[in-house]
């Protein structure tokens, strides 16, 4: 059989049907699998979706462009896994729509940037990014300090974003708003209600340093303060993609 092979490379249109049947084999024993399964993405403790204000300042990421220039995606290679830390799992991008893993860095990857600087630093960093990254080729953003953030719509956008799966609840898109304007102080009276529908660990503070407005500098500085943070790397095990209790 092995030495006829010539017969099918002379004749195109048994070549073709070799070729056709070979790809349908394969992509039988690829495909006919996922119809069987629920969900390809592992489960790990500590995921939930966004907050109104965190959701907002992913959309301001998105619309500034700023995927173009950092990742949200660290590969499991050495180097990327001790510059960065632990390498991303898909859970991390289940609540995504569009994830944003990126396709070049020009900056560093951003997928554990949560926590890694304080609030004051991003401020003065998206105002002046040279005043503390001296070689950096970024652009300023000082403009997000003074702009008021529009939310005027954001129970719309939950609504929107259940439709694709993420698990909003009614009361989540309720009290949209208010869960908005509660995480940005971290004196309102909403606080404990807030806290009740997204979790204890949620960041709820002033962060653009601006009590008497929420700004787009509030709502990014948010998100990127979150990136990362939602699991507990100490007590994740990839064999069952759980953690330790």
């Amino acid at each position: 059989m092995w030495f006829n092979h010539g017969k099918l490379e002379r004749h195109s249109l048994l070549l073709l049907i070799g070729i056709i049947l070979v790809i349908s084999i394969g992509g039988l024993v690829e495909i006919a699998p996922l119809f069987f399964i629920e969900n390809t993405i592992e489960k790990v403790e500590g995921m939930r979706p966004y907050t109104p204000l965190e959701l907002e300042g992913r959309d301001i990421y998105i619309r500034e462009g700023c995927y173009l220039c950092h990742s949200q995606m660290i590969r499991p290679l050495k180097d990327e896994v001790e510059r960065y830390g632990h390498y991303s799992l898909a859970a991390e991008s289940m609540y995504d729509h569009p994830f944003q893993w990126g396709s070049k860095r020009l900056g560093p990857d951003l997928a554990r940037v949560g926590g890694k600087y304080s609030d004051s630093w991003h401020r003065d960093h998206l105002i002046n990014p040279r005043s503390v990254v001296p070689e950096s080729i970024m652009p300023p953003y000082a403009f997000f300090a003074n702009r008021p953030l529009d939310y005027h719509n954001v129970a719309d956008k939950l609504k929107a974003l259940r439709t694709a799966g993420v698990p909003y609840t009614d009361a989540m898109i309720t009290n949209a708003k208010t869960d908005l304007e509660a995480q940005a102080d971290p004196f309102s009276s909403d606080g404990p209600k807030f806290k009740k529908r997204y979790g204890d660990k949620v960041l709820q503070r002033d962060f653009d340093g601006n009590p008497d407005k929420i700004t787009e500098m509030d709502a990014l500085i948010a998100y990127l303060q979150m990136l990362g943070t939602l699991v507990d790397f100490s007590k994740y095990h990839p064999e069952s993609g759980e953690n330790n209790r």
